[in-house]
């Protein structure tokens, strides 16, 4: 066990949920499961396939003798066929007719399909839980004001609750993207060697609706509308890269929340959960470091580039079918998923227990409300008679020197009183002061928080309150 390489993927970041759809019972008894629907479509379109045949095959597509298939397999250097063996060793009586008029790509690519559904569907759920934990989020904050940034620098205020409807935002643009992908999603069916489907239209002795009807019935047995129209050996490799497209996009809004979250926790005003015996730092005792909000911009940042590897093999397959996709995707394919899974998972995690320092937020915005305020105080000393184009330069010159001493000396911001003391201005202290109210700023932000949660978050994912999504446990 120690002495072998293991995907940090299964023992420390993806769920079990996420592995069981990657695992090789999921995989093989899938094989069996469709060798199983293409006996029962081959006898409902007329072939000599007994009941007993398919109930023997049935009966066995869970007990899988791995041990065998593995002998199999060395012997005969093909994996499919070393399953059709193994299967036929369990099912005597169906042995003659398993992977009837199939190629490989009948189990293989139709599995792929299968699973790459399933598992997007639980890609889908957990989003959907990650919008209603920020939706809460946002609605409890919607009115709080905080300092927003532009370039990282001080930029006009806006709300907590407001700034979490930007992550929701990107959140409901991928959970658009690959709901459309789950509603338009498609399996290969059984087309044979190239795409021709001739060793079935030999088997319904040159009947071609018979060979349509074959790939209705087995993508309706196996939970599918359809089958692609058309196809070579394989289905078309883009398929993959779209799903990985799909992943790439959930990296990518997942990474902007977690440098957000770093960067508000380096500012002290919002903070991922720290439990009780946490510890940050091996040397600095004190350190509260955002391990969860690194560790999905760093599984983000694998997936979005894992997401090239089928849009390269997609680039590159030759004619009909060639064989340099199958290690690659075994690889990418699988491990773009249990990643995603993982970087949800963490986002869960925080988004259940994100911290908030209201004290702290106000502090920041207090200290950069006046600069931001003389458009206000400008309008109003105007107002009272003064010229505008003079104002404006007593403005610039008064903030130009108060930011020089606040940078080079340390000193708090005294724009106000530099502006109070100017008589151009005929406004006192205490009524500028008054005027610093944060939410006074903040613009429509608690309104756009409301509207958008109302019109758009908590919708788009009512469908999900039932979805079967398994409690997150963070493992390390």
């Amino acid at each position: 066990m120690n002495d072998n390489y293991i995907s940090p993927l299964s023992t420390r970041y993806a769920s079990e949920q996420m592995q069981y759809l990657f695992s090789a019972d999921m995989k093989f008894s899938t094989w069996r499961r469709l060798w199983v629907a293409l006996a029962q479509a081959e006898q409902q379109l007329g072939l000599a396939i007994t009941d007993e045949q398919i109930e023997q095959m049935q009966a066995h597509i869970h007990d899988i003798d791995y041990e065998r298939a593995a002998f199999h397999e060395k012997e005969v250097r093909h994996d499919v066929m070393a399953h059709v063996l193994t299967f036929g060793e369990c099912c005597p009586k169906a042995k003659p007719i398993i992977h009837l008029g199939a190629t490989s790509c009948y189990v293989g690519d139709n599995t792929d399909l299968i699973i790459m559904h399933k598992a997007l569907q639980l890609v889908a759920g957990k989003i959907a839980v990650v919008i209603r934990n920020l939706s809460d989020f946002a609605e409890t904050y919607k009115a709080l004001p905080c300092l927003a940034f532009t370039h990282f620098q001080p930029a006009q205020p806006t709300t907590v609750g407001k700034r979490a409807c930007l992550w929701i935002h990107d959140l409901l643009l991928d959970l658009e993207d690959i709901e459309f992908v789950l509603q338009n999603a498609r399996l290969l069916g059984s087309k044979g060697t190239t795409g021709t489907q001739a060793s079935f239209l030999e088997l319904f002795d040159g009947d071609y609706e018979k060979v349509r009807q074959l790939d209705r019935i087995i993508a309706e047995k196996m939970g599918f509308s359809a089958c692609y129209p058309v196809s070579g050996q394989t289905y078309s490799r883009k398929v993959d890269s779209r799903y990985l497209n799909l992943l790439s996009g959930v990296a990518q809004s997942a990474a902007k929340f977690a440098t957000d979250l770093r960067l508000l926790q380096h500012l002290k005003e919002c903070e991922e959960p720290f439990e009780k015996k946490q510890i940050g730092s091996s040397a600095m005792a004190y350190k509260r470091n955002p391990m969860r909000s690194e560790r999905i911009c760093s599984l983000a940042r694998y997936v979005t580039a894992d997401a090239l590897n089928p849009a390269m093999t997609a680039s590159t397959q030759w004619m009909e079918r060639t064989l340099d996709d199958s290690a690659n995707k075994r690889i990418s394919v699988a491990e773009a998923f249990l990643a995603t899974d993982a970087i949800l998972n963490l986002y869960i995690n925080i988004t259940e227990g994100l911290v908030v320092y209201p004290k702290m937020a106000e502090k920041h915005l207090r200290a950069e409300l006046p600069f931001m305020a003389t458009e206000n105080i400008l309008m109003d000393a105007v107002k009272r008679g003064g010229d505008r184009q003079e104002l404006h330069e007593k403005i610039r010159q008064h903030s130009q020197a108060s930011a020089k001493a606040v940078k080079q000396e340390g000193a708090d911001c005294d724009l106000l009183s530099r502006i109070a003391a100017d008589p151009a201005f005929g406004v006192t202290l205490a009524e500028l002061e008054e005027m610093m109210q944060p939410e006074n700023f903040v613009g429509c932000a608690p309104m756009q928080t409301e509207a958008f949660l109302r019109d758009y978050a908590r919708p788009a994912v009512e469908k999900y309150k039932n979805a079967e999504v398994e409690k997150v446990e963070i493992k390390v």
